[in-house]
């Protein structure tokens, strides 16, 4: 069965907005921090959300897979740039990371699918 990785995204997303009723000075300062450390300055945001992901990957955290993988893919990263993050990733992450890595491979395909972007040479439709 495959996973739904927007589900997986939005619900990132909703447990944020719970966090934000509940302590809503701890989430404006995170949300703060987020909007501080993606902007793009040096690093453009999409190199910043690729190394986010990258992160997520190595830390097994698929929320993180989803989330990130979905902001890199609006931000404009090609699957190549997604499969050389992942590859870093299990360099870094060692083989667990490599089981999150093609998460974050069939997520960014799953972005492209529901946007009607044809497939990507390699990939499974």
């Amino acid at each position: 069965m495959e996973k739904d990785y927007s589900h997986i995204a939005d619900q990132v997303a909703a447990g944020f907005a719970l966090m934000r009723e509940a302590t809503p000075d701890a989430a404006k300062a995170f949300g703060a921090l987020g909007m501080a450390a993606t902007a793009s300055r040096a690093l453009e945001t999409r190199t910043k959300e690729l190394m986010a992901l990258a992160i997520g990957i190595a830390t097994h955290c698929e929320g993180c897979v989803a989330y990130h993988t979905r902001a890199a893919w609006k931000q404009g990263a090609s699957r190549q740039e997604i499969a050389e993050t992942v590859a870093l990733a299990v360099y870094m992450g060692g083989g667990p990371a490599a089981v999150y890595g093609g998460d974050a491979l069939r997520a960014f395909d799953a972005f492209a699918r529901d946007a009607g972007v044809p497939a990507a040479p390699g990939t499974v439709a």
